[in-house]
């Protein structure tokens, strides 16, 4: 049901690539794709909907969730275009993304489904998991664990490996100096960080928010840095994160590894799977955003 077939995701992975977010991304899909932006209650009318709703999208907003099927949309043709032109890539889409949204601006096309529209009455969501349910549940179990245990965030988001950075002086404050929890200690973070493609290297956000920690966690004893997509898949990557210790840095010269240049390339999978610690979990078909965990093992004061 999409718009000239493969339009959805051409102008999805070219606005990913240059960091553009997941509510920007979903702007674009809902006005190229005829059953997002509520475009699917639109095509059952007037039957009953119930729409079980598992949610990937930090805040759980359901009009971004699945780029919002079954919901009212609140973005507009001009809103989607102004994506491309804020990222610099409407000379690089395809001519018929531009047509479609030039078109729904000029008021060719029917806009997206909107709030008041009288067939929304017959559709019902219901949210059924989202970050904020799995990280209540590594909470329970890093407790169950022994692990004095926090929440950081289910709004953890930015340019990966500066988050990678901020992650990483959290864990030396954790490490040096006991906050905010004393050893044996587990901060967990629930979110979705992005990356800006500028080399040609491989890996996922998790990947190279854990390698942007690389250089904080240097030299710390019994500390553990965990990152993952939770659906075991962090971009086009077969492993679902990476993990970060306090010998990364030292391991990784010793391999003749820069993680600088690592960092410039985007190349994080191939830093970590040189050091085996990449996460290979294979697909677990649930997505729920990624998970970041701040471990601080039990050590002598």
């Amino acid at each position: 049901l999409t718009l000239g077939g493969v339009l959805v995701e051409k102008g999805g992975e070219r606005a990913f690539a240059v960091g553009a977010d997941i509510n920007e991304i979903n702007a674009l899909r809902k006005h190229l794709d005829q059953v997002k932006g509520g475009g699917l209650v639109q095509r059952v009318a007037p039957a009953r909907l119930l729409s079980l709703i598992l949610s990937d999208v930090i805040g759980n907003p359901l009009d971004v969730i699945a780029s919002g099927t079954t919901v009212a949309d609140s973005s507009t043709y001009q809103q989607a275009y102004e994506v491309l032109e804020k990222y610099g890539l409407v000379r690089d889409v395809p001519e018929s993304i531009l047509r479609v949204l030039q078109g729904g601006m000029k008021g060719e096309l029917p806009e997206t489904l909107k709030a008041g529209d009288p067939i929304l009455t017959k559709c019902h969501n219901l949210l059924v998991g989202s970050n904020v349910g799995a990280v209540e549940a590594a909470l329970h179990k890093a407790e169950a664990e022994g692990f004095r245990s926090m929440l950081l965030t289910t709004y953890l988001q930015g340019e990966a490996s500066q988050v990678g950075v901020v992650m990483g002086s959290i864990l030396q404050e954790m490490a040096k100096n006991w906050h905010p929890l004393e050893r044996p200690a587990c901060l967990v973070a629930g979110g979705e960080t992005t990356v800006t493609l500028r080399g040609e290297g491989r890996g996922g956000r998790n990947q190279e928010l854990a390698l942007g920690a690389v250089p904080l966690v240097y030299g710390l004893p019994d500390v553990l840095l965990v990152t993952l997509a939770s659906d075991g898949e962090d971009g086009p990557t077969d492993a679902a994160g990476a993990v970060v210790t306090g010998n990364t840095l030292h391991r990784a010269r010793s391999l003749g590894l820069d993680y600088r240049q690592h960092l410039h390339e985007n190349d994080s999978y191939a830093f970590f799977d040189a050091l085996g610690d990449l996460i290979r979990i294979g697909a677990t078909g649930t997505n729920v955003n990624d998970l970041t965990f701040l471990f601080t093992l039990p050590s002598a004061k």
